[in-house]
């Protein structure tokens, strides 16, 4: 076996399990490898090696962390601009970490890839996680974008972790240009999320318990319409992030500022900057019962 030291990268399809029940496996699948098709060819353009695809995920090395890096934010930038993917809803979680592995036999081993593949199972759609300590030395001219997403454990180490969400959209509201490691605590990310509906304002911070939206007279917000489940959703902070998750039949619909909206389906979405939430039905059908939302 041999040594170097390699940028690790998992990119895994959210929404591929909908997508097989819903089209059966042979259309399901030749959509998720036309997917994982187009992340290998990011791959390849940015001086990676796929190593192995695994069902609806992709593993790649790199020689460095810009490298990894740059082509995981092409991947996103790639799939969210792909009519077929906004189309079928599917997107991609992305976690990675630079450090020493080992080669044998084509595949790659050690704890520099368990910890990139624990990296990606804690990134959530339309994420990249990864380490303070992989970005630790990149310079503030790479122009890399991170917030800070607290700590982890990560199985076989003793210390915990420190992880940041690689920022890859355009929109840089409430955003801080990473500037180093000694830079990490002043970091932004959202500590507060204000939700009105009808007048009437309720406010969460890191420190709330989860808030249930939905028909029953028990949620903290009460919604009353038929299309709205009695346990529509929900909306807690973890990691440094508002998390809005959908657990209803008839789903949930997202506007981020002037953005399209975004249906999610028993899925979740980060909330970021300002917008309005539909419960079961588009704000456009019944605009007097969308929440309006705003991180501070």
């Amino acid at each position: 076996m041999t040594s170097e030291a390699l940028t690790i990268v998992f990119a895994d399809v959210s929404g591929s399990t909908r997508l097989f029940e819903q089209r059966g496996d042979e259309s399901a699948r030749e959509t998720i490898l036309g997917l994982l098709n187009l992340c290998a060819d990011v791959v390849a353009s940015h001086g990676g090696e796929v190593v192995k695809t695994i069902g609806d995920e992709i593993m790649a090395t790199f020689p460095t962390i810009e490298s990894g890096i740059e082509a995981a934010v092409q991947m996103q930038r790639r799939v969210s601009d792909e009519e077929s993917c906004r189309r079928e809803r599917l997107a991609l979680r992305i976690g990675l970490h630079h450090g020493d592995v080992l080669h044998d036999g084509g595949d790659v081993f050690g704890a520099a890839v368990n910890t990139a593949a624990r990296m990606a199972s804690l990134a959530k759609r339309e994420q990249i996680v990864t380490t303070a300590d992989s970005v630790r030395n990149l310079s503030a001219s790479s122009g890399l974008r991170t917030r800070n997403l607290g700590k982890t454990h990560v199985p076989g180490k003793h210390a915990l972790l420190d992880l940041v969400d690689v920022i890859w959209q355009e929109d840089t509201t409430n955003i801080t240009t990473f500037q180093g490691l000694e830079s990490l605590a002043e970091v932004h990310h959202d500590t507060s999320l204000e939700l009105v509906l009808n007048g009437l304002a309720v406010t969460m911070d890191e420190t709330s318990q989860p808030l249930m939206l939905g028909r029953d007279t028990s949620a903290d917000l009460v919604v009353e319409a038929e299309w709205v489940s009695r346990h529509h959703a929900s909306i807690e902070y973890r990691r440094g992030f508002f998390v809005l998750s959908d657990a209803s039949t008839n789903g949930t619909f997202v506007c981020l500022g002037d953005d399209e909206p975004v249906f999610l389906h028993r899925d979740e979405l980060l909330l970021r900057g300002s917008g309005n939430i539909s419960l079961g039905q588009s704000r456009d059908k019944n605009p007097s019962l969308a929440l309006g939302f705003r991180c501070s």
